[in-house]
């Protein structure tokens, strides 16, 4: 019992450091939002798929946050904590209940990603004005697709692997 606690504990480690350099390494600035396109949410929704509601939340919402704060976007980690740690949150839950089928999947972790593109429409509304939160929507969705590509790209030989 001992050994799977450390591999999971050692593995949600592994995929938060992902998300911050995926976050970090792996970005397209977008100027009129005052963000950027990255690859964080494919760690996500990867943790999410792998360690489900609670790894998912954790690597989310502290990875994130971790990367805004070390990225010069530290008035985001607060909102970056809720946005992907509910988006790890809800993606781990709906792909524990729907992911045997590719269908169910692909929902789940399209569930994450607008939970993400609506908490950072609410972010950028709050920081900036609604006109920047609706001007973000279009990047987040690509974003959020982005990662959802990546992701079932690479679950297949993450799961194989997987033993939990």
């Amino acid at each position: 019992m001992k050994n799977k606690q450390l591999y999971r504990a050692m593995l949600t480690a592994l995929l938060m450091a992902l998300t911050i350099v995926c976050g970090r390494f792996f970005l397209l600035p977008i100027p009129w939002t005052h963000g950027n396109i990255n690859l964080s949410d494919a760690s996500i929704l990867i943790a999410a798929a792998l360690l489900g509601p609670l790894g998912g939340g954790i690597v989310g919402g502290v990875g994130t946050a971790f990367l805004d704060l070390i990225s010069g976007y530290a008035q985001y980690a607060p909102f970056s904590l809720l946005a992907h740690g509910l988006e790890g949150v809800l993606a781990g839950w709906c792909y524990q209940r729907w992911g045997k089928t590719k269908l169910g999947q692909w929902s789940s972790l399209a569930v994450g990603a607008l939970v993400m593109v609506g908490g950072y429409f609410l972010a950028d509304s709050f920081l900036y004005t609604w006109v920047a939160g609706f001007l973000g929507i279009g990047t987040n969705l690509l974003q959020g697709l982005a990662g959802i590509i990546v992701a079932q790209l690479i679950l297949p030989a993450l799961k194989a692997r997987w033993q939990d």
